[in-house]
């Protein structure tokens, strides 16, 4: 286990969800993507909680061990409302989001969804769903093609679990060229995706995003879903990531948003740690909410001592 970071479970939107946490202070959720489980924010977990924050990273929906829902549903929404499930469970009603891949997708809809409830958002991997397809052009199309695929009944869970879950490590190298990755690394992925129920889950992620991006009955879904961003939001891409071209993020803008690279793929948070690390706890000391907590919170530690 990673020094200092500890694992349970929290019940929330009427689910039981598997956390990783490390470190006390103002809330930060990390919010993992597909196919990837909360260790991938190993790394950033004791360095958010050395810089004076609480710092939760859980298993989405569906991923294992956190429980797959009976009723299958995974849309966008829902997995918001799983985000603010999760803050009132931790006892925070203010809080920030650091997302990645589909986590960024979730972090960006939640920060639509409740705008007084979020402070900071770091969006990565993924841009906003307004510039995503503003920005779609054929490369991009054959770069998506597998959301596409994840469209057909059945086939896609008994791919996903062939062989060990070497489709799974297939992904990750054509993501992410450039990251030497271990068995340890993508273990505890095959773990999260062992199960049929598990892998139905998660494709449904990708099941439920075209009627919500196309239905015109929740005309308020949608625009969560490609609102933008309110809040200050830091976007990183990465400059090599075979899964969304680093062409993607052109034009992404909003109130206070700021986009930048890291020379790494698809994953860049685990090919280049340090450097993704010092970017969200930099960004996240600027704002006003957590900067006052900390403040507050080391002005009583000084009283203190």
């Amino acid at each position: 286990m990673t020094a200092g970071v500890q694992s349970f479970d929290i019940h929330a939107n009427g689910l039981r969800f598997a956390v990783r946490a490390a470190g006390e202070g103002p809330l930060v959720l990390c919010l993992h993507g597909f196919p990837d489980s909360a260790h991938t924010f190993d790394d950033l977990l004791p360095r958010l909680a050395a810089e004076g924050y609480r710092a939760v990273a859980p298993f989405l929906r569906g991923y294992a061990p956190t429980a797959a829902p009976r009723d299958g549903d995974c849309r966008v929404p829902t997995l918001a409302r799983d985000v603010l499930g999760l803050a009132d469970a931790l006892g925070a009603r203010r809080f920030s989001l650091v997302g990645h891949d589909w986590g960024s997708v979730v972090a960006l809809t939640t920060a639509a969804m409740a705008p007084s409830r979020v402070d900071r958002v770091v969006a990565a991997a993924v841009p906003p769903l307004r510039w995503f397809l503003a920005n779609m052009r054929p490369a991009q199309i054959l770069r998506s093609w597998y959301i596409g695929y994840f469209q057909l009944p059945g086939w896609p869970e008994t791919h996903l679990g062939l062989s060990d879950g070497r489709f799974i490590e297939w992904i990750w190298r054509r993501w992410a060229p450039d990251w030497d990755f271990t068995e340890a690394d993508i273990a505890p992925v095959r773990a999260a995706l062992a199960t049929r129920a598990a892998r139905r889950a998660v494709l449904g992620y990708y099941r439920g995003l075209p009627g919500a991006l196309l239905s015109l009955r929740r005309a308020s879904r949608r625009g969560w879903l490609i609102a933008p961003p309110r809040q200050s939001t830091l976007c990183i891409y990465g400059e090599h990531d075979g899964c969304i071209g680093p062409e993607m993020w052109r034009g992404v803008t909003g109130a206070d948003c700021r986009v930048a690279g890291l020379d790494a793929g698809h994953f860049m948070h685990r090919k280049q740690p340090e450097a993704f690390a010092g970017m969200v706890t930099d960004f996240l000391s600027e704002g006003g909410m957590n900067a006052a907590l900390r403040s507050g919170r080391q002005a009583d530690a000084r009283q203190l001592a």
